[in-house]
């Protein structure tokens, strides 16, 4: 039986490039980056040169990209710096964010005693701008604002440049978790500043356990993992040369080839919005995800109209791999922190499954799968 793979948004099929650079880095550049004779050198080089391309694409100097084991480290390590080291004393946020950014900051807040102010959200998970803008209003402590770009159990997009514009306004810092986004769309950091981003390059069909924070030019970095002064200092431990080589490759294929995907993807979302409409009238879609327009081409949520706690079983068995939400809090019996978050009681309670695409997925396995829901519902 062949897989209907729809867990995109939890991690990407390789693309074959880049298992092909990732396996001639690891056979021809074995150097430690640190060593200072000529292999160590050729190790190094790839590192940098990594760098530099992926500065580019951010419109950012190399200087600003930190390597980093992905997305969860990078979080950790910015939200981190912006308490111990740039005296940062509140932190606005919202309850629906990523458990990497989430549980980071209750951990500083019990650590450090700061303040935690939460947005209002609406039934859809929209964040209250005007909320944003009085909160910065109402105290001059030193603030950071946090929330991510595209939402990973949603997909709602953040309208970025509005809370860049108040932050600047308000001389507050921004930190945005950038992981669904980064290789979906183009982010030019001096068109729209943020202070930091992360990024994960699994979700872009990058390697697994690789990914990077940039921070933004004049803020200093402190490690907070201990014992080499490698990444300038600011991240101890061996650079992992062959999936950096990878993740670069990923993103340059990602990015020059982001709008020829972004369309093709975009009407296979559509489509399947459309056949759920059509052929399961009682289905409901959970947050933006089904507004193109505010919600990221790759995510689409939907609920179903009651409790159904086998169904992901069923699609499993039916050849279907979708989530019930972030793949981080898979295995626990907790329900989705995101709709919980949002929704009425008894809507949080139904069963709802987060459908993710890439582009290697077909018109023929949105059908193949609404057949299988048709069957199951």
């Amino acid at each position: 039986m062949s897989i209907i793979y729809l867990d995109n948004a939890a991690t990407t099929p390789i693309d074959t490039k880049v298992i092909e650079r990732v396996t001639e880095v690891m056979t021809t550049v074995y150097g430690n980056p640190s060593s200072t004779h000529q292999v160590g050198r050729k190790a190094k080089s790839v590192v940098e040169a990594a760098r530099k391309s992926i500065a580019k694409h951010f419109n950012v100097t190399a200087g600003e990209v930190v390597f980093t084991a992905g997305g969860s480290e990078a979080d950790n390590l910015i939200l981190r710096n912006a308490i111990v080291h740039l005296g940062v004393k509140r932190i606005i946020t919202t309850n629906i964010e990523h458990h990497a950014v989430l549980h980071t900051i209750e951990a500083l807040a019990d650590e450090f005693n700061i303040t935690i102010d939460f947005l209002e959200l609406d039934e859809r998970g929209v964040v209250n701008y005007s909320q944003i803008e009085a909160l910065l209003n109402s105290n001059k402590d030193k603030t950071l604002v946090s929330l991510m770009s595209v939402n990973n159990e949603l997909g709602n997009l953040l309208d970025s440049a509005k809370v860049s514009d108040l932050c600047i306004a308000n001389n507050a810092l921004f930190h945005s978790d950038t992981v669904q986004a980064i290789g979906h769309f183009t982010m030019d950091l001096r068109a729209v500043p943020i202070d930091f981003i992360t990024a994960s390059a699994h979700k872009f069909h990058g390697p697994k356990g690789v990914g990077f924070a940039i921070f933004k030019k004049g803020f200093g970095i402190k490690p907070m993992l201990i014992g080499g002064e490698q990444e300038r200092g600011a991240r101890a431990g061996t650079e992992n040369v062959p999936q950096i080589a990878g993740m670069q490759i990923a993103l340059d294929i990602a990015l020059e080839n982001e709008e020829i995907d972004k369309t093709y993807i975009t009407k296979l979302k559509k489509h399947f919005i459309n056949q759920i409409k059509s052929e399961l009238p009682t289905l409901e879609f959970n947050g933006c995800s089904a507004d193109l327009e505010q919600s990221s081409y790759t995510i689409l949520n939907v609920r179903f109209p009651k409790e159904l706690p086998m169904l992901l079983f069923q699609l499993d068995l039916k050849g279907v791999a979708a989530s019930g939400g972030s793949a981080c809090q898979s295995g626990s019996a907790k329900g989705s922190h995101v709709l919980e978050a949002i929704l009425p009681e008894n809507k949080a309670k139904s069963t709802s499954v987060r459908f993710s695409f890439s582009k290697y997925n077909t018109k023929e396995e949105i059908d193949l799968v609404v057949e299988v829901l048709k069957g199951l519902v």
